[in-house]
């Protein structure tokens, strides 16, 4: 296990290290210049609310991790003071989570969910992005409130004139090839369904290559300052390896199965659907501040069989990618953060924890206020006028009052109209899934669940969210919803019958 642990966490160290030379050297080459040059104000507010949108899109292109490391690269160069950067780097934590969140290729969670088919790309953008912008938002408005004045810029060093005196044409190739090796992370992953640290360190060595070639004729001195074996000195070694021990902590944890132990523990949660649901999500959400989120979502996927772009899945993938920024060490970008920046644990806590529970919350309420108006507006979604009363008399003079046809190539074969009913089996099912269950003379058996029906092989697909009663009625097998539906369970599965 523990050289099975070291395999995983090997993948996220490469990848790190090639995103950190690359930003590197994009940074040595001057590319970080063109984009700092374009941010000309030094309000603290204005440029809080610039660098966070910035991260909060960018997150959603490429991964939160690399993104962190690029924004505080800039960080960098736009602000002197250390503890003013505290606060904007914290901020890019916040914002690279949240961008990260929407996106299905922006955090390793999503990621997960997206590969596994429990959301297709399109749905997870519409029905989070904004209860993740929610979650930015709320935290920028406060913090806005309590910074005033101006920042400092940071006064030239040599390496920085060194970057200067770089051609601008070479700056900006860096930077586009830099940010677009970035870029091609995701594809290469998809393309080849390789791990992504080796995309990352393809684009490095493409990168490397082309400064070698760009800087064959200089002099030595210049040459050795843009070569990797350089560059790769700079980086900052101490945080990944203090990124290497959090991760190998996390995972002894998942190894003797507390994580799992977890999971299964909140399946217990006795709670109505969908609050049931919900509440589950907020608490993985929190509990992925303290532990890993990856752990927390696959023990999920594997406890739950909802069908794709259920609501059960984008509420996870939200409150897993959002819920690591509560503490500073919940998440990739917040443990890459803390130790390029050297933030304090306890002054991260006291000053930017409560606002990220405040963002958290918002945008977890902003998606279940934003789910619940969907379906209210969405007739596809609308339980209809209650139809059948589902007591035994009710369901008996429903079936009574009505005739039932089986169509079939347009053909109508009426099954039954009987007047005389004796029930042998009721048992009502809240909601749609059915995995197993008991058949009780004359009983009623709750479940509450949501999806499809599942009977033996057979599946009923319904696109309300119903309440279904089985029945034995004259004799036939039949499922009667609280919308009026009715199903006959033949051989063949449950068919839906015309009421006339």
């Amino acid at each position: 296990k523990l050289i099975h642990a070291l395999g995983e966490v090997s993948e996220i160290i490469f990848f790190l290290l090639g995103a950190m030379t690359i930003v590197e050297l994009i940074d040595t080459q001057g590319g970080f210049k063109i984009i700092t040059d374009k941010i000309q104000t030094t309000n603290k507010v204005k440029l809080l609310w610039v660098i966070s949108i910035l991260t909060f899109f960018m997150s959603a292109v490429l991964d939160n991790l690399t993104t962190s490391i690029v924004m505080v690269a800039l960080l960098r160069k736009l602000i002197c003071d250390k503890k003013d950067r505290w606060f904007y780097a914290s901020m890019v934590i916040l914002a690279a989570n949240a961008g990260g969140a929407w996106s299905p290729i922006g955090d390793v969670t999503t990621i997960m969910l997206w590969v596994a088919g429990k959301v297709s790309a399109l749905n997870i953008i519409e029905m989070t992005f904004i209860a993740s912008a929610m979650s930015l938002i709320i935290p920028l408005v406060v913090l806005s409130f309590m910074m005033k004045g101006n920042v400092e810029r940071p006064q030239l060093n040599q390496s920085t004139e060194a970057a200067v005196s770089c051609a601008p044409w070479q700056s900006v190739l860096f930077l586009c090839m830099g940010v677009g090796a970035l870029l091609f992370v995701p594809v290469f992953k998809t393309i080849t369904h390789l791990p992504p640290y080796l995309g990352m360190l393809g684009g490095l060595g493409v990168l490397w290559v082309t400064s070698e070639i760009i800087h064959r004729k200089d002099i030595h001195e210049v040459r050795s300052r843009y070569s990797i074996s350089t560059i790769i000195t700079k980086i900052d070694v101490p945080s990944i390896l203090f990124f290497l021990g959090i991760l190998i902590a996390v995972n002894a944890l998942a190894s003797v199965g507390h994580l799992g132990l977890l999971s299964t523990k909140l399946d217990t949660i006795n709670l109505p659907e969908p609050e049931k649901y919900y509440l589950i999500n907020v608490i993985i959400g929190v509990l992925s501040s303290i532990v890993d989120n990856v752990p927390l979502v696959a023990g999920a996927m594997g406890m739950y069989s909802f069908e794709m772009d259920h609501y059960f899945w984008e509420m996870l993938a939200y409150c897993a990618g959002t819920g690591g920024s509560i503490l500073i060490i919940g998440s990739a970008a917040g443990v890459a953060v803390m130790g390029m920046e050297k933030i304090d644990f306890i002054w991260y806590l006291k000053k930017i924890s409560w606002i990220a529970v405040i963002g958290y919350f918002a945008g977890a309420l902003t998606f279940i206020g934003e789910k619940a108006i969907r379906n209210y507006f969405a007739p596809e979604h609308h339980v209809q006028k209650v139809a059948v009363d589902l007591t035994k008399d009710g369901i008996k003079d429903y079936l009574t009052q009505n005739t039932f046809y089986i169509v079939q190539s347009d053909e109508k074969q009426n099954i039954f109209d009987s007047t005389s009913v004796q029930f042998t089996a009721f048992n009502q099912h809240q909601g749609l899934t059915l995995n197993s269950f008991q058949t009780r003379n004359d009983s009623l058996i709750l479940f509450s669940k949501e999806s499809n029906l599942v009977l033996s092989d057979y599946v009923v697909n319904n696109d309300v969210i119903d309440t279904i009663a089985e029945v034995m009625f004259g004799g036939q097998h039949l499922l009667i919803t609280q919308s009026g539906m009715v199903y006959f369970v033949s051989e063949a599965g449950p068919i839906p019958l015309e009421r006339r």
